[in-house]
């Protein structure tokens, strides 16, 4: 066994199933790229046989990534596990996770197969993989819940059949830190040939309690792989967060005596990603990531911290890549300024048309923002830069007004289609009377299940609102995320994004927790 901590990230396929987190192939080739910067050992880029969109996804991801090994998720068959190595063969080092669940419950009622014929198909598809790529990670869905003799009955048939790493995940979030840990070390006792393969934890924070019991699945269990997600997102309460994995191994190594790969250092870029790409909004109290993770308001401890950081720091800002907003750019900077800048940032456009396009809505904003930050250049290539030309809804003008004792009214002038509308309404407020005068024309019947309003960087009355529309329709949830400076044009742009979202009808096969 090794002294080191695999970080395995599945924001890409477990936490794109959070509803509503559901991203384009550019926004999670975006995100595949920051992780690499992030030094992430394995990217789960997505579950390669549920769509086609999620085949193009994890194919492009496989051609760019260089330096992390690319996996795909696969159920246990020859379909889905021809598909998955289809869709990695261009990576520079590449994995198939395939997995079955293996508790009583989820063998009797979903898969309604006998404990045999689930051992042999995981003995069969591990196998199958095994003859594809020397790297295969096998999964026992609910394997916390399942029952320990049987487990270890597959977990060593698998290993035997080729299987390199062996996760056992606790699906529904239902882990006890010292239990989990326990049953962790127990199942490896009881497996003949538990040293052929490196264990995984992947844990569900349904709890509150994902961390807490990854990490006891690494110092009890001895995992040395953690399956993660950044700001752990994820379904329901969401999956155990990266940041908070590798900053508790790196601040307690006195503890875990375990080296991470990872670039700390990324941290913060990687989380303000994935929450601008994907709508969900970091809360402020958020261990490691959050606004106020690094800010003290007692007296007592401003004082402290004064005197010598260490009084109430147990880590620096600087390590996870906080850093105070610095004004990077201005209305006098130039397009190649521009587009260092975004090269920095991580933000890659491929091509000529496109950077034009960005720094023309750059030199927009500069002329209404007189500091631009880092964090409007991520909104500026991520939100807006995600309004492509084949999106069917654009917003093209909003005009509005509204004065006390009046009813609010608001004109908005968009495309759908190619074809221009003009619309207008009244509602209980400008972003009502816009959401409304949209409607009017559209008739989408889509029920909005979250609106949020954010401000992009911190501090000003001038700042950029970041604005969150979850929509739902006939089953289906997505976000749409706008950014301007005018918040009603931001809600415009947000909720015509989501009306995109359910105008592409991508369907897929939902996957494992």
């Amino acid at each position: 066994m090794t002294d080191k901590l695999i970080i395995f990230d599945t924001t890409l396929r477990d936490g794109e199933q959070s509803p509503g987190a559901s991203m384009t192939r550019e926004e999670k080739l975006r995100i595949a790229r920051q992780l690499e910067r992030l030094k992430v050992d394995v990217i789960e880029a997505g579950f390669a046989a549920s769509s086609n969109g999620d085949f193009e996804a994890v194919k492009s991801i496989a051609d760019v990534i260089k330096e992390s090994t690319v996996c795909s998720l696969a159920r246990a068959n020859d379909r889905d596990i021809s598909r998955a190595a289809e869709a990695l063969k261009g990576a520079n080092s590449w994995r198939i996770h395939t997995f079955i669940a293996t508790s009583p419950l989820h063998m009797e009622k979903k898969l309604r197969m006998s404990p045999e014929q689930v051992l042999e198909q995981a003995r069969q598809s591990v196998r199958f993989a095994r003859n594809l790529t020397s790297d295969v990670e096998f999964s026992a869905e609910d394997g916390y819940r399942s029952e320990m003799d049987f487990l270890a009955r597959v977990v060593e048939a698998v290993i035997a059949e080729g299987a390199t790493t062996i996760n056992i995940p606790d699906t529904v979030g239902y882990g006890i830190p010292e239990l989990y840990g326990q049953f962790m070390k127990t199942l490896r006792e009881k497996v003949a040939n538990s040293d052929k393969a490196i264990w995984s934890v992947h844990c569900h924070n349904d709890l509150g309690m994902a961390v807490a019991n990854s990490l006891a699945g690494v110092k009890i269990g001895g995992a040395r792989q953690v399956e993660c997600t950044i700001n752990g997102l994820g379904e329901r309460a969401g999956n155990a967060a990266l940041e908070e994995i590798v900053m508790a191994v790196k601040t307690r190594r006195d503890y875990f005596g375990l080296d991470v790969g990872i670039d700390t250092t990324q941290i913060m870029q990687a989380s303000r990603l994935v929450s601008q790409t994907t709508g969900f909004v970091v809360q402020p109290n958020k261990a490691v990531v959050g606004a106020n993770a690094f800010a003290h308001a007692s007296g007592i401890h401003q004082d402290g911290v004064l005197k010598a950081r260490d009084t109430y720091e147990i880590m620096r800002a600087e390590d996870v890549g906080l850093s105070a907003n610095k004004i990077v750019l201005g209305k006098l900077s130039g397009r190649n300024a521009f587009k260092q800048r975004l090269t920095e940032l991580g933000i890659h456009i491929d091509s000529e048309s496109e950077i034009n396009a960005a720094f023309a809505r750059f030199k927009e904003l500069a002329d209404r923002k007189s500091e631009i930050f880092d964090e409007d250049i991520l909104a500026l290539a991520g939100v807006d830069g995600a309004a492509q030309e084949q999106d069917h809804y654009r917003l093209v003008a909003l005009s509005q007004h509204s004065e006390t004792g009046e009813r609010p009214q608001s004109t908005v002038v968009f495309s759908a289609g190619g074809r221009e509308h003009r619309a207008t309404s009244e509602g209980n407020g400008p972003v009502d009377a816009s959401v409304k005068a949209i409607e009017s024309v559209v008739q989408s019947g889509a029920e909005i299940v979250l609106y949020s309003v954010n401000a992009i960087t911190s501090g000003s009355t001038e700042s950029q609102g970041e604005v969150t529309v979850r929509l739902q329709h006939s089953g289906r949830v997505v976000n749409g995320v706008g950014a301007d400076p005018d918040i009603v044009v931001a809600s415009a742009k947000a909720y015509l994004a989501a009306l995109n979202k359910l105008h592409s009808k991508a369907e897929r096969v939902a996957a494992q927790g």
